[in-house]
């Protein structure tokens, strides 16, 4: 792979792009355009991010789509997400009145963080150089240098016509 396939092929170089100067004219004060820029970004790729969110450099999503970035998210340098992550705030029944207000989390410099994953709340804060496995649904804060996944006792594959186990499949981890 070269970089010209990476700048032409991924696509969250656009997002990412376009993010950027919506952030510019969002910071500025310009109504309601750096919002569309953002829809018609999410639109072509998949990826969500809102033009207040503050992103630092190197950034870097891999396999888009579904990717959510709320409006008071903040994300370090050398963050790489993978689809289907979402940095979103709690639902509160304030609603409207919150707006402006931090509602979403921050994401310190050097993370990683895997597919199917919900980290919610401006309260939670991801350390730097941690990892965050898989599907996992974050809402208090890690420290630096964590690795947090769920753990599975057991893997079980069952026969859909007998409902039962297979004990050849069966396996502990």
């Amino acid at each position: 792979m070269n970089r010209e396939e990476v700048i032409l092929s991924y696509p969250f170089i656009e997002a990412i792009a376009i993010q950027r100067m919506a952030h510019r004219l969002h910071l500025a004060g310009v109504p309601i355009i750096p919002r569309m820029m953002t829809e018609w970004a999410h639109g072509r790729t998949g990826i969500d991010i809102h033009p207040g969110a503050t992103i630092g450099s190197n950034f870097f999503i891999d396999h888009g789509t579904g990717v959510v970035v709320g409006e008071t998210s903040i994300i370090g340098d050398h963050v790489k997400l993978y689809q289907g992550v979402a940095l979103i705030g709690r639902s509160l029944s304030g609603g409207q009145t919150l707006r402006g207000l931090r509602r979403h989390p921050t994401i310190e410099d050097h993370v990683t963080i895997y597919a199917g994953t919900t980290i919610m709340g401006a309260e939670t804060v991801v350390g730097a150089h941690s990892t965050i496995g898989a599907n996992v649904f974050l809402t208090h804060s890690v420290p630096p240098h964590s690795l947090v996944f769920y753990e599975e006792k057991q893997l079980r594959i069952l026969d859909k016509k007998r409902r039962a186990p297979e004990p050849a499949l069966e396996w502990s981890i």
